[in-house]
C-alpha cells in the first residue's frame, strides 16, 4: 500500500494510507496519542519489574521506541513482541521525525529497532528484548506467545479492518495473558468494549488522548 508522511498537531509524523483513507496515528498528535494510550495508561499501569508486552500492529515502531525510552529511566526488563503483516521500508522509516521531536539523541536506538531481524529474538539494550513477527494477526498461531502482561492493541480502526477486532481474536489474547494483565487500545467503540467483555475482560472507559474523548483499558 502507498504511504504518505504527514505532520500531526504535536509536530510528529504519521503515515497516511490513501487506499484505506486511514492514518497510522492520530492527526491530533502521533507521539501524544502513543504516550497517552500505550505508555501512560498501559505500561505505567503495570507494576512488575519483568514485563511481557504483545503489540498488535508494529507499524512505525513508535510504541516500541517510547517503551524502550521509558524503561531507560526505570529498573524494568521488557520482552516486547510485535506482529505486523506489512513491515515498512527502512528508507521511509529514516524520514520519520520521532527522535527529533522527543529531543533525544537516540536515532541509533530507533533505527536498531527497525534494523533488527524479523521473527527472531533480538537484544536491543540491556533491558529491552524485541521480537518482531511478520505475520497476519487474523491467522496467527497464539501458541507462539504466553504469559503476556500488557497488550498494545494498535490495529487500524474497526471500520477499516474489522477482521482484526473479532471476538475469537480477543478470546485468544485473553487466553495467553496473565491474570491481572491489561489490554489498552485507542478505540472506545461500544461494539469493541462488548466483545472484550464477552472474552472475559473487565473493561474501563478512560479519557482519551487529545482529540479523542475516550479509550479502553481491559483487565484479565
Amino acid at each position: 500500500m502507498n504511504k504518505k508522511i504527514q505532520i500531526t498537531s504535536d509536530g510528529s509524523h504519521t503515515l497516511f494510507v490513501p487506499e484505506l483513507n486511514e492514518h497510522y496515528h492520530s492527526v491530533n498528535g502521533a507521539i501524544q496519542e502513543s504516550m497517552h494510550v500505550f505508555i501512560e495508561t498501559g505500561f505505567h499501569h503495570c507494576s512488575k519489574n519483568k514485563i511481557n508486552i504483545f503489540e498488535v500492529g508494529f507499524g512505525t515502531g513508535l510504541n516500541a521506541y517510547l517503551t524502550l525510552l521509558d524503561i531507560n529511566k526505570k529498573e524494568k526488563e521488557v520482552y516486547y513482541t510485535s506482529i505486523e503483516k506489512y513491515p515498512l521500508d527502512l528508507d521511509l522509516i529514516k524520514h520519520l521525525n520521532y527522535t527529533n521531536q522527543l529531543g533525544y539523541n537516540t536515532d541509533e536506538l530507533y533505527l536498531k529497532i527497525h534494523q533488527s531481524d524479523w521473527n527472531t529474538n533480538e537484544r536491543i539494550t540491556s533491558n529491552f528484548y524485541l521480537k518482531k513477527i511478520e505475520a497476519d494477526f487474523t491467522t496467527f498461531d497464539f501458541s507462539l506467545i504466553k504469559s503476556v502482561d500488557i497488550v498494545y492493541f494498535d490495529a487500524f480502526a474497526p471500520d477499516k479492518q474489522n477482521e482484526m477486532w473479532s471476538l475469537d481474536l480477543f478470546d485468544n489474547l485473553y487466553n495467553v495473558m496473565n491474570t491481572g494483565g491489561i489490554l489498552v487500545t485507542y478505540c472506545a467503540k461500544g461494539v469493541i468494549r462488548r466483545k472484550l467483555q464477552q472474552s472475559g475482560f473487565s473493561v474501563e472507559r478512560l479519557p482519551g488522548p487529545p482529540g479523542k474523548r475516550e479509550m479502553l483499558r481491559a483487565t484479565k
